[in-house]
């Protein structure tokens, strides 16, 4: 039987664009592109140029540091172009796809006869090891480090979230492929969720643990935190369970097949739904005809952690899920947030929408959900102990003491504070709740990144 763990600390956000089980368009479009910015902490180095004609699977472009960690092309095309910034900083490498996918062809791999060294040299020249990130520091894993376990979560928590049992539940053979890939490794740890009938549950080769709670007890830091917290000098993979399916799709069948299922969610969408895809792809016909009127802010991820991009953007290599949300530039109301009302959310009960969180009249009209916009409603201040961070942080950390430690760049106390195991995603909720309007999630990205260039 497997462990369970609770979890009362979190917040579930009530919003409106839940996705229907039903795939919708299944045509790719023709335009693609690699954002190395997607790939944080990664300087770039082409191995391709304008005009140039790659197949899916062709490495497009290198990291320097690793001259091994290939990125590769998700279609089979023409370069068309490579957009720069200041001091030729490349921006984009943007890719015109084939009518007709075809793919670079690799001997098939024998997971019995391939060492670890092998295995990791392999995942890295097929451009399969970027899926894979470590936590010191929520970047790619470094591959000259040993990992003591690897960590997936296979249900999302977040708002919105696609459900993986739907999307990887007819896929299982290639998710027990990778799953057996990366055991080879190290221990694995699956994590998925309690009173639920799920397919991950039959998964061999791991340690399964079963998790209970508001979100966010689906993200993988939380998993960590409460089974095997990372400790100084040790390092922990991570996953995500459709990027488990590509690497097990290559051990299966020999090419790089770097499909996926996204979310399409969001107030502002007419029809939230499924729709198969490609990493990489240009979200502009997901949405084409799908939205209401109004002017909408595109987000690649959740309302939480997700990144916004132009409508003419691109799905960045980890995305599950795109949401769209009205910007709320045109909406004015009578006096703000004073005005006594029925439909509008708030943690602190606020407003009489609280009530109707009591057993008798959610059992009456349903639990509430709110169609949220991108306003902030009000403004940075200085951060204010209050709390209200812990409330939705089920982490055995103290948030607050560990903001103010990275706010100010003291190393010590960001160590002894458990700046190891947290990445930009554990505090989105502490964001969301944050009475100081504070950028937590850029404060701990800021901080990741400078105590990675001073300890190691």
């Amino acid at each position: 039987m497997a462990n369970l763990i609770k979890t009362k600390r979190g917040l579930n956000i009530p919003i409106t664009g839940s996705p229907i089980e039903m795939i919708g368009k299944s045509t790719l479009p023709t335009d693609f592109a690699l954002v190395p910015d997607y790939f944080h902490g990664v300087t770039p180095k082409l191995h391709v140029k304008e005009g140039d004609v790659v197949k899916a699977g062709t490495p497009v472009f290198y990291e320097k540091q690793f001259p091994d960690m290939n990125f590769v092309s998700p279609v089979s095309g023409t370069v068309k172009a490579i957009n720069r910034g200041e001091r030729r900083k490349i921006l984009s490498i943007q890719i015109e796809a084939d009518a007709k996918m075809t793919y670079e062809s690799f001997d098939k791999p024998d997971l019995k006869t391939l060492s670890v060294e092998e295995l990791i040299q392999t995942l890295q020249k097929v451009g399969l090891w970027v899926f894979i990130k470590q936590r010191p520091y929520d970047v790619i894993a470094n591959p000259n480090k040993t990992p003591k376990a690897i960590f997936i979560s296979s249900f999302d928590s977040a708002p919105l979230a696609p459900n993986n049992d739907y999307v990887v539940g007819g896929q299982m053979a290639d998710f027990q492929k990778g799953i057996d890939v990366l055991a080879k490794i190290a221990k694995v740890h699956l994590g998925i969720k309690h009173g639920k009938q799920t397919p991950f549950a039959a998964v061999k080769n791991v340690e399964i643990t079963e998790y209970e709670g508001p979100h966010p007890v689906g993200n993988v830091g939380v998993q960590i935190n409460h089974v095997d917290p990372v400790n100084k000098g040790e390092v922990v993979w991570t996953i995500n369970p459709q990027d488990v399916l590509f690497i097990g799709r290559f051990f299966n069948k020999g090419i790089i097949d770097l499909s996926r299922t996204i979310a399409l969610t969001g107030p502002s969408v007419k029809s939230p739904q499924y729709c198969q895809t490609v990493a990489g792809a240009g979200i502009g016909y997901l949405i084409q005809g799908n939205l209401i009127k109004g002017t909408h802010r595109f987000v690649v991820g959740n309302v939480l952690t997700g990144t916004k991009v132009p409508e003419n953007g691109y799905l960045d290599y980890y995305a599950t899920q795109l949401t769209v949300l009205e910007e709320g530039s045109e909406t004015h109301e009578l006096v703000g947030w004073a005005m006594p009302r029925f439909r509008k959310f708030s943690v602190s009960r606020t407003y009489f929408s609280f009530l109707f969180e009591c057993k008798l009249l959610s059992k009456l009209f349903g639990n509430l959900k709110y169609k949220w916009d991108t306003r902030l409603l009000g403004g940075e201040r200085a951060i204010i102990m209050s709390g209200e961070y812990d409330k939705v942080l089920p982490m055995d950390i103290l948030p607050e003491y560990l903001i103010k430690a990275m706010i100010v760049k003291d190393l010590d106390k960001m160590e002894a504070l458990g700046a190891y195991e947290i990445a930009p995603e554990d505090v989105a909720l502490c964001e969301f709740v944050c009475t100081s309007k504070l950028p937590l999630q850029q404060i701990v990205r800021d901080s990741l990144d400078y105590m990675k260039k001073e300890l190691e």
